[in-house]
């Protein structure tokens, strides 16, 4: 029978044994967060229009094609988020947070954006993201990428380049947008249709096409890092030095750019070879002028942004071990009061080995049926209780995965024999 119903295109179900290796991610990048000092805040999936239109720049691709907005019973035009920092200034500013004041923040949770799906891309996708506040020098630049770094390793992730440039101030890149533009009317009936689009209303994306015939065109255009003012070009000098002094190796790329208007001075990204297309697993730079651009007193930022799901491709693609959802128990029971004497002891294995996951069976049935439901849940141990077991206060422990021959054991010892078997912490 056909189902009534699927998933809208882009937006994905996360199953169970997946939902194992999300949790492991987000806790460990909750760890390393807090490890620089750095406080979780949650804004709400819907803004008002106009904070997009003005932070992110009405000539990009996000907000000319991608957003999801629509106008509610009142008529205000609202936007499921596309991106988290703008989200993340203006809750800043309602609540005092930002002026005159050094903030570090991070949040986790879904974008949305009507892109064509593929793998590690859909229109519901979900990001980790990192902002500081309030410093102007490369030092917090520095911390930023570090941070980026440690989060990496400590998921085990292997191969990745990072990739810096700077953008300058916003009068050099209006030196440097006239120099790319006259560079690229000369070549002009060559530039893939997109290019052409972008060439005059948002030429620094041309850099970044994917279109081969433009990406060798753009190879002689002129570098944004000869067209750089003397702050922003000491603030990157900074940049790199500090990455040298922690041991953290880049490559200067002067053809990176961001997608967002409000990007100046430093951006970087991390990137794989191993996505295809889907490369880029983070990226991030600074955004000095954005909080003023809200309302807000001008205010140094930078900040990064890491999507979950090509994170998740990329810990696969590499085999690394991940976290499995299943059972380390299934409760087998026979008879009325085995179930009865089950259902209390597993409460009690619940209280004494807390990172236990238990599944006690329910609904009976033989105890091969049993055994069979317990192998296809992935757990390593079955135990076995019947009647007689109960009265003895005894049960059987059977392995499911290992060699270990079954035994019995005394309820006493329960909790210490499931411990060894599964290498669990009391």
């Amino acid at each position: 029978m056909a189902n009534l119903f699927q998933s809208v295109r882009g937006f994905n179900d996360v199953l169970p044994a997946d939902n194992a290796i999300w949790q492991y991610l987000h806790n460990t990048a909750a760890e390393v967060f807090a490890a620089y000092g750095y406080g979780e805040i949650k804004m709400p999936l819907l803004e008002h229009t106009e904070l997009f239109k003005r932070s992110i720049g009405e000539a990009t691709d996000v907000v000319e094609k991608e957003m999801f907005t629509f106008d509610d019973r009142e008529g205000q035009s609202l936007t499921l988020r596309p991106e988290g920092t703008a989200s993340c200034v203006r809750a800043g500013l309602e609540h005092g947070l930002l002026h005159n004041q050094q903030q570090r923040l991070w949040y986790a949770g879904p974008m949305f954006r009507h892109e064509r799906p593929q793998a590690g891309r859909y229109r519901q996708f979900y990001q980790l993201g990192v902002e500081a506040y309030g410093m102007a020098g490369p030092d917090i630049d520095v911390e930023i990428i570090a941070l980026s770094a440690r989060l990496f390793r400590k998921l085990g992730l292997q191969d990745l380049t990072l990739e810096i440039n700077s953008l300058g101030s916003s009068e050099s890149r209006a030196a440097y947008r006239a120099a790319l533009v006259a560079f690229l009317q000369t070549h002009e009936a060559s530039l893939d249709a997109d290019s052409r689009r972008r060439m005059l209303s948002n030429p620094l994306r041309v850099l970044d096409s994917k279109v081969p015939a433009t990406k060798e065109i753009v190879k002689d255009a002129p570098s944004i890092l000869q067209h750089l003012d003397d702050a922003s070009r000491a603030h990157f000098e900074g940049l790199q030095q500090g990455l040298s002094d922690i041991g953290i190796p880049f490559v200067v790329n002067d053809r990176l750019v961001r997608g967002l208007d409000y990007y100046t001075r430093d951006v970087f990204e991390w990137t794989t070879q191993q996505l295809g297309s889907q490369g880029t697993v983070c990226a991030g730079g600074r955004y000095d002028g954005l909080v003023e651009q809200l309302g807000g007193s001008p205010t140094p930022a930078v900040g990064f942004a890491s999507g979950v799901e090509r994170l998740i491709l990329l810990l696969k693609a590499q085999g690394t071990a991940l976290p499995s959802a299943a059972a380390h128990v299934y409760f087998c029971t026979l008879g009325e009061d085995g179930e009865r004497a089950a259902r209390k002891l597993a409460e009690q294995l619940r209280d004494q080995l807390p990172a236990l996951r238990i599944v006690l069976h329910a609904g009976g049935g033989k105890l091969q049926a049993q055994l069979k439901r317990a192998d296809r849940s992935g757990a390593s141990v079955a135990l076995i209780l019947g009647g007689e077991e109960a009265a003895q206060q005894s049960i059987q422990v059977k392995s499911l995965r290992g060699d270990a021959q079954q035994t019995h054991c005394n309820w006493s010892e329960l909790s210490g024999t499931l411990a060894g078997l599964l290498n669990l912490k009391a």
